[in-house]
């Protein structure tokens, strides 16, 4: 007997990749946070050198760049992160930092749009931030560059505009934890696996965006990135 789902199955989830006629397709989204010691102490923390935090995305959050989304429900407070992304191309378990980087198959612009005001309630009320971050449409992707293409992570700038005036502007010098600190760190729990994608963390600047607002970002070396929000749903 030949089983059927019972409703047809979502998409697979996609990014697409610079010079490839082929996607990379997204199995699961991990991000870091508090990542730049600006970004935590705007936020009102201490800077946590003591090993990386997580929290996730589903997959069926990732949205395209240089789409609209709807200003979400629920919230009055919707704030804009620009972050580099890894994009992991082979499996991943319990690696030391010297071979994290092999498994890293490329990066990518990445926004991590989340409902500020959800987020800080839930986290005075130490409950999951799963409100304010896991948001339809917030896991915004360029299209990815392979690691062989982009070279080394030093001081590549990271910035974001919000119709054209500029909020945030960084380093990738400055990240707390390494990417490959964060890939050996996150593989000690985790059988990372080719799909996976890890939002590596926002710099300072992070605010508030509006209907009608347009976002653009970029890293050196990478593709842009931009959104439109749209009238909320």
């Amino acid at each position: 007997m030949t089983m059927r789902y019972l409703f047809d199955p979502p998409e697979i989830a996609a990014v697409p990749v610079i010079g490839e006629g082929s996607l990379f397709p997204v199995r699961r989204i991990f991000c870091v946070g508090r990542n730049y010691a600006a970004h935590a102490a705007e936020m009102g923390f201490e800077v946590d050198r003591e090993a990386p935090f997580y929290f996730t995305k589903s997959a069926q959050a990732l949205q395209a760049t240089g789409t609209t989304i709807p200003y979400p429900p629920g919230t009055e407070d919707f704030h804009h992160e620009m972050e580099l992304v890894l994009a992991i191309g082979a499996p991943a378990f319990r690696v030391e930092r010297a071979a994290a980087m092999n498994a890293i198959y490329g990066y990518c612009c990445g926004l991590d749009m989340t409902r500020r005001d959800l987020q800080i309630a839930s986290r005075q009320k130490q409950r999951p931030w799963d409100l304010g971050k896991d948001v339809e449409g917030s896991a915004v992707m360029a299209p990815i560059t392979r690691s062989d293409d982009f070279g080394v992570i030093g001081e590549q700038c990271i910035h974001l505009e919000v119709n054209g005036t500029p909020r945030q502007d960084a380093r990738l010098s400055e990240l707390i934890w390494k990417v490959d600190e964060i890939v050996s760190h996150l593989s000690g729990f985790y059988h990372l696996r080719p799909g996976d994608l890890i939002m590596s963390g926002t710099p300072a600047g992070v605010g508030p965006v509006n209907p009608g607002d347009r976002i653009t970002g970029g890293i050196d070396g990478l593709s842009d990135i931009a959104l439109t929000i749209g009238d909320p749903d």
